[in-house]
This record gives structure tokens, sequence and C-alpha cells, in this order.
């Protein structure tokens, strides 16, 4: 898997979500998504998008977005995340982990 491509791919999702207002993103809560998608590389990528009612805060979602390419990789895939506030302000920086 080419990091690289993974990770625009990663950012080309996480764009799309925080565009989105906090009442779409409450309802994704419970409701994990997943998505094939095909890399500039020609490798065919597995994105899953994931909220959860983060445990720092009453109503603060986490937004984790994970990426594989269905290899060993699965088994630790690339993640970024952000969490929101009801008033649709972020309480941190995006976070992330490579493995």
């Amino acid at each position: 898997m080419d990091e690289d491509v993974a990770y625009v791919l990663i950012d080309a999702e996480l764009r799309r979500l925080l565009e989105l207002p906090y009442s779409e993103i409450s309802n994704l809560v419970g409701a994990p998504e997943m998505k094939q998608v095909v890399g500039d590389d020609g490798i065919s990528y597995q994105l899953e998008i994931e909220a959860i009612w983060d445990i720092n805060g009453d109503e603060d979602i986490r937004v984790i977005v994970s990426v594989d390419d269905g290899g060993w990789r699965a088994l630790k895939p690339l993640t970024q995340d952000f969490v929101i506030r009801p008033d649709g302000s972020y309480v941190d920086e995006l976070t992330g982990s490579g493995g």
C-alpha cells in the first residue's frame, strides 16, 4: 500500500466530512460507512468512516476515517480523526496514526 496515496484518500474524505453540519454527523453515530475507492496508483482501497460519542464531552462526536488495501495493512489501517462539538466547532486538530 502506498501510504502517500492512502493519506490523499483520507484527506479527501475528511474534507467532505468537515463540510457536514453536526446534525448530519450525529446521524453517522452507530452506523459505520464503508467505501471502496481507487487511488491514483490504481489500487483499490477500503475507506471506513465511523462516528462515536467522544469520551471527553457529553455530546462531542469523534469521527474516524481509516484506510487499508485489504492486505496486511487491514490489521493496522492508517487513520485520522476529528472531534466536533454540538455548536459546530472542533475540539482539536486532526489526529492520526500511521502505524
